[in-house]
């Protein structure tokens, strides 16, 4: 397939650096479920990054991805228009969300973690549970999908740090008070690592399955290169075809922080290099063959 089949169809800016695209991709929402993922390349130079699928439409003919800039081809994407095209989309990849009648599911979401929680939630309301949505986020600004939260017509509770949306503090005081009070059958945790360990932490002491969905370093996201390799119950595990969830009491959460600051000092520099040419940066569409 030509470089057509990836156009930008849409393009939102939800914060200063966080972003949501709808690109043209028709062969993978008929194939996609809730948890799975995408690599996509900006341009034929660029790298293999994997991206949440936060939404797809078979009617459409599109995939919705969020993305916060943190390196080189965040900031390409970044720059990229209505009109332009990815290089390479792949997917869906990865082992969908185990979805059934749980009970009570609370799905608690944090910074960019909100746009992979999304699907998510939406399939366990959808397969009859009692779910409870609890976001986190640093400020208003940062808070994202609030509004397509609310419209699954779960509970929805809503933390900043600042205290400019809901309660002052992080998401896992409401976790913490709905464990206590709600007594959820299970939970689903996505967002920074920091997060993810304090709510397996929290649950793990309470007794309560936790599934959090793990975003180690991916190359080739086929499980052949090793890359997202990642320690769960004391088996490596890799993160492309294992995942990207697994049991939270079980991961290693110290040697997943390690190995996501790997190639700092290279992503450091790739950035330098691409700012002396960021401003004329554009990948036009070119016609399918």
């Amino acid at each position: 397939m030509g470089h057509e089949s990836f156009k930008i169809k849409e393009k939102e800016q939800y914060a200063g650096d966080v972003y949501r695209i709808a690109v043209r991709a028709p062969r993978i929402p008929p194939k996609a479920q809730a948890g799975q993922f995408v690599i996509v390349r900006a341009d034929e130079k660029g790298e293999r990054i994997p991206l949440t699928l936060m939404d797809y439409s078979e009617a459409e003919g599109t995939i919705e991805i969020v993305f916060q800039v943190v390196g080189t081809t965040t900031e390409k994407l970044a720059r990229l228009g209505v009109g332009e095209c990815l290089q390479d989309v792949v997917g869906p990849l990865g082992r969908p969300t185990e979805v059934g009648k749980a009970g009570r599911v609370a799905c608690v979401g944090g910074g960019v973690g909100i746009a992979a929680l999304y699907p998510i939630a939406r399939a366990f309301v959808q397969a009859g549970n009692d779910v409870k949505i609890l976001l986190g986020s640093r400020d208003r600004e940062h808070l994202i999908l609030a509004d397509r939260m609310e419209a699954l017509g779960a509970d929805l509770e809503i933390a900043t740090d600042d205290g400019s949306v809901g309660e002052k503090g992080f998401v896992t005081a409401l976790l913490l008070r709905a464990v206590k009070q709600w007594k959820p059958d299970k939970v689903i945790a996505v967002g920074p690592v920091p997060m993810m360990r304090a709510v397996s932490m929290l649950t793990k002491e309470h007794g309560v399955p936790t599934v959090v969905s793990l975003n180690a370093i991916m190359l080739d996201g086929t499980g052949m290169c090793g890359t997202c390799r990642c320690e769960v119950g004391g088996e490596t595990k890799f993160s492309c075809v294992d995942g990207p969830e697994f049991d939270g009491h079980l991961v290693d959460f110290d040697l997943l922080t390690s190995r996501l600051g790997v190639y700092k000092e290279e992503e450091d520099e790739s950035r330098k290099l691409f700012a002396k040419i960021a401003d004329g940066y554009s990948h036009p569409c070119k016609e399918e063959a």
